[in-house]
């Protein structure tokens, strides 16, 4: 009998945690082999291996303790990837050589599977003077663009999905620009951005004073505080970008305070980190420790919690030991802090099998005892680490005890601290769950509310059609194994969707009081909230005590929210639960699938593109013809002609090759993505102020160019990534993003990461 929940749980472990061979044949048998794999690995640590790989198992055997997705897909498979998920970067030098001696680390980590977070604020602004060379810093923006460009790199070479994220300070002459620059539908796409927003600025908000924007000690503008926080917000507002850290608090609140700085986060932002520091994460699955679930006497179980988080702990701290790592000040940074992220999913799911609605004042005091609990257990089981394996190497007593964390914690924890010191710097950290949770046979994600209790995902067979199957909430699939499949859900049962705004930072403000990180969480809000109530959310989240705030509210730059249809299975209150998921090219068109190429008609309407190479004598002109169909312009034919001869041969491969695809119909941006990922080994080009990575990448940029114009695309992305062999026949319906893994329209944004429901891929997982 399968130990699956779900036919979506049993095909995400055997596409992404299915430990295969070279070429895909299956080691892992059953998912039993995957969690043996994991258990044997991590016990090679310990004095007593075999002991502690049977204690390792039972706490992974059901879904119970979820390790992340790079530690489930890599420990014990020997290959050459780290098992830490992210990484932020040192500290990136004012220099040009520097710079791209960061650029190199970044590719090496993001090589190994990493993602990876920097801070952007130390680059001198644009405009600056730049002494020796008699010219003006082109800022750090400039250089964003060549980050972005080698995360395409990286992933066009068949690595995981890049994810990136890029902090600034507020006070940093750029930072207006560094607030806009994702208005831009085609830039800087693997980043995610935030503001570092000091505690100072927030009191200038409050007083609407003025605010100095300095580098190096130079005043370079004053401008109005609350100009500059409304700037945020109206970008937020706009899409989705950037989000905002409240930097002073998380540094005063760091357990190790004492000897580091914290300035960057890693892609999703639950883990504020110092230069070179890397994130460790797994989650307690608290869906599966309720017991007499939807009964008057249900309850998480208190010991078998504190059991399950003792073991978890021992198993992330062998982590450190048996991981490989990119760099070696990774490996340092890691071994003499061995901090870990602890965190939970499926907390949702366990608050409706106690009968609470997420979001109610009973939900946040019960979510705060269940942290208090899981904090206070793991921090005794890493003082029994220390006392049998020793305290982290840079652990001082008196001072690790006066930071503003550990002030909250309990006296008896604290004390034995003092006496035996502690194995890992830091605990406890909630990370974004999309993929995981689904594993685990769909449980609530993280700590966010449920986004829907029952939709249709349409599973691409390998005879190319596509069937459909139920995809359920664990906690719903509970409720009706307990009381019928026809059973109406009690009005206890919220969704994302109904959900207020001011419920969801309650939530998350009630976490964070036990957190050493911070959490990743998305707060989701309706389109049609009023921009002083969006600003509001983020007011409320500073005084709440929030280490940070992500909204995500419908736009045209990152999209929708999935779009969802009727369906009998409705909570109350929700009017939608199943995710539109018709076949849809990026004009929102359902997709009919040919067996034949578009006949060219006697004539075409199209556009003829001059673009000049720096390197080139001569200019490239691109003529791309469209074809209508059904009143929607699409890209059917391409001609690249120069007249240097040493392009002949190439711009004519390219000619046929693009025009052939595009005549198949179907989406095609994905031409766009793989020729804007080529690098030139010799080097690239400046163009209109961004860096652009070969000639071939910049034909690319002009044929996306096109694209948007003429409304075949929204920008950059959004295309479905599909089989190219479809035809567009225009429906008007509405739809959320495309997931560029599947080419289903399942994407939803949670914990701050754009997250598929069909494949369970994700940008940060």
């Amino acid at each position: 009998m399968s130990r699956f929940a779900a036919p979506i749980a049993e095909q995400i472990w055997d596409m992404k945690y299915r430990f295969k061979d070279a070429e895909g044949t299956p080691i892992d048998a059953t998912v039993e082999d995957s969690w043996r794999r994991i258990a044997r690995d991590l016990a090679r640590a310990e004095a007593k291996p075999d002991v502690w790989e049977e204690k390792f198992y039972a706490a992974l055997e059901d879904f119970q303790y979820l390790p992340a997705g790079r530690i489930t897909a890599g420990a014990g498979t020997a290959r050459q990837v780290t098992l830490f998920n992210c990484f932020v970067m040192g500290t990136v030098p004012d220099s040009m050589g520097g710079i791209f001696d960061m650029l190199k680390e970044a590719a090496l980590t993001m090589q190994q599977g990493g993602g990876i977070g920097y801070d952007f604020s130390t680059i001198r602004p644009r405009g600056a003077d730049v002494k020796g060379v008699a010219a003006d810093a082109s800022g750090p923006l400039s250089f964003m663009d060549v980050w972005d460009a080698m995360c395409r790199t990286i992933m066009s070479a068949g690595s995981r999905r890049g994810a990136m994220m890029a902090t600034m300070r507020c006070d940093h002459p750029d930072i207006e620009s560094f607030i806009t620059a994702k208005s831009d539908p085609a830039r800087l796409r693997m980043f995610n951005m935030s503001v570092l927003v000091t505690d100072p600025f927030m009191d200038a908000v409050k007083a609407d004073g003025p605010w100095e924007l300095t580098f190096g000690g130079k005043v370079y503008h004053t401008v109005q505080a609350r100009d500059l926080w409304n700037k945020i917000m109206q970008a937020t507002y706009d899409y989705a970008e950037p989000g905002v850290i409240f930097i002073d608090r998380i540094n005063a609140a760091n357990n190790l305070n004492y000897v580091e700085q914290i300035a960057a986060t890693n892609p999703c932002g639950e883990q504020p980190l110092p230069p070179y520091g890397a994130c460790l994460l797994g989650s307690i699955n608290l869906a599966r420790l309720v017991t007499n679930p939807f009964d008057n006497d249900a309850e998480l179980d208190p010991e078998g919690l504190k059991e399950l988080v003792a073991t978890a702990v021992r198993m992330m701290d062998n982590v450190v030991d048996v991981s490989k790592f990119p760099l070696e000040a990774q490996a340092q940074e890691a071994q003499n802090k061995r901090r870990i992220g602890l965190g939970v999913t499926g907390l949702a799911d366990a608050l409706l099998m106690l009968g609470l609605r997420y979001g109610s004042d009973e939900a946040a005091r019960q979510t705060e005892r269940w942290l208090h609990q899981i904090a206070r257990a793991a921090y005794l089981a890493s003082v029994d680490l220390a006392k049998e394996k020793g305290a982290f190497p840079l652990f001082d007593a008196e001072a690790y005890l006066a930071s503003g964390n550990m002030m909250n914690m309990d006296d008896d924890v604290r004390e034995a601290i003092r006496e035996h010191g502690i194995r890992n710097a830091l605990l406890t950290s909630i990370a974004p769950t999309g993929t995981i949770s689904l594993y685990a046979g769909n449980v609530s994600s993280g700590i966010e509310p449920v986004f829907a209790y029952a939709y249709t995902r349409k599973v691409l067979q390998k005879d190319g059609s596509r069937t459909e199957e139920e995809v359920v909430d664990y906690a719903v699939q509970m409720y009706r194994e307990k009381f019928g499949d026809d059973a109406e859900l009690p009005d206890y049962f919220v969704n994302a969707q109904t959900l207020a705004p001011a419920d969801h930072v309650k939530m998350q403000a009630a976490a964070q009081k036990w957190i050493d990180s911070s959490i990743s969480k998305t707060i989701n809000c309706p389109e049609d909230i009023d921009f002083e109530a969006f600003k509001d959310v983020y007011m409320q989240a500073w005084d709440q005590g929030c280490k940070g705030c992500t909204t995500y509210r419908p736009n045209d730059v990152t999209g929708s929210v999935l779009s969802v249809s009727e369906s009998a299975d409705t909570a109350p209150g929700e009017s939608v639960d199943a995710p539109h998921e018709s076949g849809l090219d990026g004009n929102g068109a359902e997709v009919v699938y040919m067996s034949e190429p578009l006949d060219r008609p006697q004539s075409l309407e199209g556009h003829t593109y001059k673009l000049k190479w720096p390197d080139s004598e001569h200019a490239i002109y691109l003529t791309i013809n469209d074809i209508l169909i059904n009143g929607h312009r699409r890209p059917f034919e391409v001609f690249i002609n120069s007249k240097n001869m040493e392009h002949y041969a190439w711009t004519l491969a390219l000619t046929r090759m693009i025009s052939a695809v595009f005549r198949r119909g179907g989406d095609v941006s994905f031409v766009v993505e793989e020729l804007k990922a080529v690098f030139d080994p010799r080097g690239g080009a400046w163009m209109q102020g961004k860096y652009i990575p070969s000639m071939l990448a910049a034909i690319g940029g002009v044929i996306e160019t096109h694209m948007i114009k003429t409304g075949f695309i929204e920008g950059e992305g959004m295309g479905l990534k599909t089989d190219p062999t479809a035809q567009v026949v225009n429906l008007n319906q509405p739809r959320g993003k495309a997931c560029p893994s599947c080419g289903q329209y399942d994407m939803q944004m949670v914990e701050g990461c754009m997250t598929c429901r069909s494949c369970g891929h994700s940008k940060c997982g």
